[in-house]
């Protein structure tokens, strides 16, 4: 990679908190294992001039996804179930599915559905969705706050409530981003038998060397915790009812009173925090396809099934109405993560066979296999719809690769 090209990262960094669109980021970049890129800008709590360091803890939400889906392959891998299998084999409160009808316009309006597989839960196509997609179910699940949030206690009781509700299509034929990785979530505790938090401690974390990445702010982290901030006047994640103007950058949650320092919610979704240094060992083991200090979390032929493409085409051919941290034209979903299948119709710079993924909370991460990159950003803005950040990345860091 040209280091005089990869300067311009700083600029377009600085440019971002100059213009108040984000307090402060930071960027890690690794070739074929190497570091060849970090910088740091902005602050990290704008509220008490803290720089944005490399040691801050973020919230990185939906990039806790890509840590479930390894989970759930790591089990797989041990023989304990199949992907085709129902989830209700794990949760039984799925046993009885019921699917909203086409066009459905109030909750009660639905027709029988089999269970999702966990096939369909790791891919989006189960039915299941977000309180902030657009639809009838995400309306039903808002009004119930079904968003496995940091204090919303036991991933089994949330489980189990959330599978009172029909899904919002018939399993398979669609793409909806969703809650659909948390329910993996508790499949993984009833399957090992340890609580979420404690498979991936003594499972991923701790053979990773992750010391700073857990469902609670760790012990001792102090006001390195960075601050969440949103350009929204409203509620940062209620898209369906966002309310522009006002402060860019106005203040949601604060070190010292965060749900994220109490958490009692093991959110396989969305539940995480870490640094950008911990979250670069997870990337590096994709790299390496499954490899890590000492041998291998998962195998390599497991690691690259992970992140292949699982849909018929790309996500843009299963009509998805929702929300999603990804471009959908060009871009496929492989278990846990997106996947480039044509970098022009994505339009964006990319190698076929990126795997990548983000969080609410604007970070973002992908694996190159074909330049042989790892590639994390970490800031701390909602919605991640915000601004144009991911695109602009993968362009200067390709911009930056002369060879």
């Amino acid at each position: 990679m040209d280091r005089n090209r990869l300067e311009r990262l700083k600029a377009w960094q600085q440019r971002y908190v100059d213009q108040r669109k984000y307090a402060g980021s930071a960027v890690l970049i690794k070739e074929r294992g190497e570091e060849v890129f970090f910088n740091a800008a902005g602050l990290r709590n704008v509220e008490e001039s803290l720089p944005f360091t490399r040691d801050t803890v973020a919230r990185i939400y939906s990039m806790t996804k890509p840590v479930t889906s390894l989970a759930v392959m790591m089990l797989l891998e041990r023989g304990l179930f199949h992907l085709d299998a129902p989830v209700s084999d794990f949760i039984p409160e799925f046993a009885d599915m019921r699917a909203l009808v086409p066009g459905a316009t109030s909750i009660d309006q639905t027709e029988p559905s089999r269970a999702p597989t966990l096939h369909e839960l790791l891919t989006h196509t189960s039915g299941l969705s977000y309180p902030f997609n657009p639809g009838v179910l995400p309306a039903a699940m808002e009004e119930r706050q079904l968003m496995f949030k940091p204090n919303q206690g036991s991933l089994a009781k949330m489980a189990a409530e959330l599978a009172a509700y029909p899904l919002a299509f018939q399993p398979g034929t669609r793409w909806e981003y969703s809650v659909s990785i948390d329910v993996l979530g508790r499949v993984v505790e009833v399957v090992s038998g340890q609580s979420l938090g404690d498979f991936f401690q003594s499972e991923i974390f701790t053979p990773l060397g992750m010391s700073e990445t857990a469902f609670r702010v760790p012990r001792g982290t102090g006001d390195r915790f960075a601050s969440l901030y949103t350009p929204l006047a409203g509620d940062a994640m209620a898209l369906n009812s966002a309310k522009t103007g006002g402060d860019s950058l106005r203040l949601t949650d604060l070190h010292g009173g965060s749900p994220f320092e109490t958490a009692d919610m093991m959110s396989g979704g969305g539940g995480l925090v870490g640094t950008i240094d911990d979250y670069m060992k997870f990337a590096e083991m994709l790299r390496q396809r499954g490899a890590c200090e000492g041998g291998f979390i998962i195998s390599p032929q497991v690691a690259d099934f992970m992140m292949r493409n699982h849909l018929p085409g790309d996500i843009a051919s299963m009509g998805p109405q929702s929300f999603a941290e990804q471009p959908m034209e060009g871009m496929g979903f492989g278990l846990g993560g997106a996947v480039v299948l044509d970098p022009g119709r994505a339009r964006c710079p990319g190698s076929v066979g990126d795997f990548s993924w983000g969080g609410m909370a604007s970070t973002f991460f992908w694996v190159d296999p074909v330049l042989d990159l790892s590639v994390v950003f970490f800031t701390q803005l909602s919605p991640s719809s915000s601004y144009p950040s991911r695109a602009e990345l993968k362009a200067l860091v390709h911009g930056a690769v002369c060879r």
